[in-house]
């Protein structure tokens, strides 16, 4: 179905997607806390959101502590967006 992306067929990279798409910016330990995941497991799906230029990261200090945050690109905004059309449609396609 046009507008459905395979990198957003799993549950964690649709949660990545959903709670950046709703905030500006949020860091690696705040996504970790908000989808109950563990430190490598995030890792890997962020690497591969990254890998298709959906989100973008920055890194700096907070204190003396590295901290890195994750955004939308507005490549993966729309890419999102289409992604969600084509669920909606597919819903409605299979209501009586």
């Amino acid at each position: 179905m046009d507008g459905l992306h395979k990198a957003f067929e799993s549950r964690i990279r649709l949660g990545i997607m959903s709670a950046l798409a709703v905030n500006e910016t949020l860091d690696f330990n705040a996504l970790k806390e908000f989808l109950e995941l563990t430190d490598g497991n995030l890792a890997s799906h962020l690497k591969s959101l990254e890998k298709e230029t959906f989100i973008g990261m920055s890194k700096s200090f907070v204190g003396r502590k590295p901290n890195t945050s994750y955004f939308i690109t507005p490549e993966g905004k729309k890419a999102f967006e289409n992604h969600l059309k084509a669920l909606e449609q597919l819903i409605k396609a299979q209501l009586p």
